[in-house]
């Protein structure tokens, strides 16, 4: 059985940072052995979009296909929010990217291997654990490591009081003239017809005058079917942007659980979990790429000092409850999304919201915020937490890409 000190299963966002993080060359002989286990790209999902803010000079700046310096939101009459996220940038990096970029880095680093194989199982055992799979060509592949990171989707959501899904569908687009204002993103377009429960919005992010992805995006119970993202898409591209004549050059289409459930970050004495499957995703937004690069920066930390590397908790428990209250209330009707979502973004200034909805902002700042929201409502809502019961969800497909905004 092959040996190394981490095994990470799973090549997606989550498992390609952690990879790049445990095998940078500065930390020398101190990096720790990885293999990195995948069934490889033909069995993926295919390209997928991420898109986080931070500061420029971020780590991965050599891989991002767009970078926004102002970004909006539209209410439902059409009245625009818009402002300068400084210090913070919208940027969007696309999965082949990200993996050519992370392929070039791996490629001088011997610390690490690449390891094609569906895993099977990952086994906990004294002293450590074991990765066991096969191979394309049929053969068993197993590999005995310290420590296994897994971050495979999980086959079921935990028990949780309410369980939303964001769920979207995009395309995207090449104008036949000028119609797209290549410095801003649209986070939030409510010109869409809202759903009972939850809410709709467009989403566009622009890197060219005529090129754009065009997203139709509902937080609800449960997906559309094709055909009726179809129309969704087809009515706000036409009758909402107004667009005219245009091009498909590419779809998206995907999932995102947003749930107050608890993930268990640790599988195992020696096996753990990442990325979403261990709860990177923020429950009220859908955001997980930011988080997955928290995790990979404190693992990271963990491995070199020799302590058990367990996952950190992607959002403090603060956050928890408010993503809680905010599902609870938005699955209960107790709130208007689209009108709760204009009215957050219209009365906080960018860069503090962006540190909240990041995890990032301390009390003084999410008070501020607190009093920016439908303030009965969202108290009602707290008070009867503790009198609702966590049931089992259904299981649902992960998201295919993110965003893992």
């Amino acid at each position: 059985m092959n040996e190394v000190d981490v095994a990470i299963v799973g090549a997606g966002a989550a498992g390609l940072s952690l990879a790049a993080r445990l095998t940078d060359p500065a930390h020398g002989p101190a990096a720790p052995s990885v293999a990195l286990v995948d069934p490889g790209p033909s069995t993926g999902p295919g390209p997928r979009t991420w898109c986080f803010w931070e500061p420029e000079g971020g780590a991965y700046d050599e891989a991002a296909s767009a970078v926004w310096r102002r970004l909006r939101v539209v209410a439902a009459d059409g009245t625009v929010v818009e402002g300068d996220p400084a210090p913070f940038r919208y940027k969007m990096l696309r999965s082949d990217r990200f993996e050519e970029l992370l392929g070039s880095w791996f490629a001088g680093r011997p610390r690490l291997r690449r390891v094609t194989a569906a895993v099977t199982a990952v086994e906990d055992l004294p002293g450590g654990a074991a990765v066991h799979g096969i191979a394309p060509g049929g053969g068993a592949v197993s590999l005995r490591s310290r420590w296994v990171f897994d971050s495979r989707p999980l086959p079921a959501l935990p028990p949780a009081r309410t369980t939303l899904l964001q769920h979207f569908r995009g395309w995207f687009v090449r104008a036949g003239h000028d119609a797209f204002d290549p410095g801003a993103a649209t986070l939030m377009d409510f010109r869409t017809p809202q759903p009972a429960h939850g809410l709709s919005f467009g989403y566009v992010l622009p890197w060219s005058a005529r090129e754009a992805l065009v997203e139709y995006t509902e937080f609800s119970r449960a997906p559309l079917e094709e055909h009726e993202y179809e129309a969704a898409l087809a009515h706000y591209t036409g009758e909402v942007l107004g667009l005219g004549p245009f091009s498909v050059t590419g779809t998206e289409q995907g999932v995102v659980p947003m749930t107050d459930g608890s993930f268990p970050r640790r599988a195992g004495r020696h096996v753990f979990r990442i990325g979403s499957a261990g709860g990177a995703t923020r429950p009220s937004t859908g955001y997980t790429f930011s988080a997955v690069q928290r995790q990979a920066a404190a693992i990271e930390a963990a491995c070199l000092a020799g302590r058990v590397p367990v996952p950190p908790r992607p959002h403090r428990l603060r956050h928890h409850v408010m993503d809680a209250v905010l599902l609870r209330a938005l699955d209960t009707g107790r709130v208007e999304g689209a009108a709760y979502f204009e009215r957050l973004f219209r009365n906080n200034p960018l860069p503090r919201l962006l540190r909240f909805l990041d995890g990032a902002s301390g009390p003084r700042e999410e008070a501020a915020i607190g009093f920016s929201t439908p303030v009965a409502p969202m108290l009602h809502t707290l008070a009867e937490l503790p009198l609702l019961r966590r049931t089992p969800a259904e299981p649902t497909t992960g998201r295919a890409g993110v965003p893992p905004r």
